[in-house]
């Protein structure tokens, strides 16, 4: 296995203290993976192979453990005796009232709690409930580019590319790591994302949801991957419904957009007024977890290639810790606003810097706010000015690869 340093450092940060650790991420980002790699960095730093059981609640092999009691009464007489047992449990949503076993494997047994899950909505609700104040959460992400060319450079080192000319084959396969561990072609691996999409929609949406008109939760799907970087309200998808004479209440726009939400299928991305200093409450952006959702679904669309491109950043923003708003600066926006302990940075994504228009739309919304936090133009341009002012002009793959 390739190491995630990112996930396991954060990892690290909270071993052996009071709290569980919960995982969480689209099906297939990698999240059991982390788990895998975690073990072993345990048993490096000397935990012995007797002190850590780990649970994989979607293999049959521990399929009598999906239920509470079972579950609590294995942990309970597998524990290290005298040493503290670190427990590593995947996909914990599959077992039974799960939370009310992990609150009394907390109170009663010496253990280190460390859970995945593919359903943020059904992870956060529970834990608010039974553990408000005891865990924390750490968010695992499909493949940046820099994990990307680790995993180029792993499997396939024959294939010596310069960034820019690597990151074309990012941008058309997406993140997916299953995707980068063989030599496939577009078309099968616009397969296996398919197979992950039909199972995310079926298991964490469709059952965790009780959704019953799973054709119109397609639909929505589309809509929402068809406006890829652009902003919309569940009233636009009504209306575009009502346009296909077809009614739908704007509240079922609403919770299905939840749903997929809770499955990571989408973000959504709130909109904050610099000027008036405040958010706003409509017409929001959303994001998928993965571009590659969309190719497997709907084909690859060179008319969304500025949305792909703002998804990409978007992700590696959210990747790095940051908060993500949309920004609006009188009647202009800005892409991205993303604020880490106090720092912010400015975002502006474009496909190309085609003429003196364009530059006037990405580069003076930028030169308009005066405060010292980077500001950068993200295209994919392999020629242009450095910078106009201060605000930095960088290659996409530069900006995915930068230490900003």
């Amino acid at each position: 296995m390739i190491e995630r340093r990112l996930y396991i450092r954060q990892l690290e940060a909270f071993v052996d203290k009071p709290f569980i650790k919960v995982i969480t991420g689209i099906r297939r980002s990698g999240k059991s993976s982390v788990l895998l790699l975690l073990r072993e960095d345990l048993l490096s730093k000397g935990v012995e192979s007797e002190q850590i059981i780990y649970i994989n609640f979607e293999s049959f092999t521990f399929s009598e453990l999906q239920k509470t009691a079972k579950l609590y009464e294995y942990v309970k007489a597998n524990i290290a005796r005298g040493k503290k047992t670190y427990l590593l449990l995947d996909e914990i949503q599959e077992v039974e009232a799960w939370e009310k076993c992990v609150n009394s494997l907390l109170v009663d047994l010496d253990v280190d709690i460390y859970l995945t899950g593919s359903n943020s909505h059904l992870l956060s609700s529970e834990l608010a409930t039974f553990l408000a104040g005891r865990y924390v959460e750490i968010s695992v992400f499909t493949l940046s580019f820099a994990e990307y060319l680790q995993f180029q450079a792993h499997y396939f080192p024959e294939k010596k590319q310069h960034t820019k000319d690597a990151f074309v084959p990012y941008l058309r396969a997406g993140g997916f790591p299953v995707i980068h561990t063989g030599d496939y072609n577009e078309e099968t691996a616009y397969k296996i994302v398919q197979d992950i999409y039909a199972s995310v929609i079926l298991r964490d949406t469709v059952q965790r949801y009780n959704i019953r008109d799973v054709e119109l939760l397609e639909r929505i799907v589309r809509y929402a991957f068809d406006n890829i970087g652009h902003t919309f309200s569940g009233k636009n998808v009504a209306d575009y419904f009502k346009s296909q004479q077809r009614k739908i209440d704007i509240n079922t726009v609403y919770n299905y957009l939840y749903a997929l939400e809770g499955a990571f299928v989408l973000y959504r991305v709130p909109r904050y007024d610099l000027k008036g200093r405040e958010m706003l409450k409509t017409q929001e952006k959303f994001y998928l977890g993965d571009v590659s959702l969309l190719y497997a679904t709907m084909g690859y669309k060179d008319r969304l290639i500025s949305g792909i491109l703002e998804n990409i950043v978007f992700l590696e923003l959210k990747r790095r810790g940051y908060t993500v708003f949309v920004g609006k600066w009188d009647v202009r926006e800005i892409d991205f606003i993303a604020e880490k302990q106090g720092k912010k940075i400015y975002v502006q994504v474009a496909y190309r810097i085609e003429n003196e228009e364009t530059v006037e739309r990405e580069f003076k919304p930028l030169l308009e706010i005066k405060d010292q936090f980077p500001k950068f133009v993200v295209t994919m341009d392999d020629f242009w000015k450095e910078s106009v002012e201060g605000v930095q002009h960088v290659h996409i793959s530069d900006f995915l690869l930068q230490d900003f």
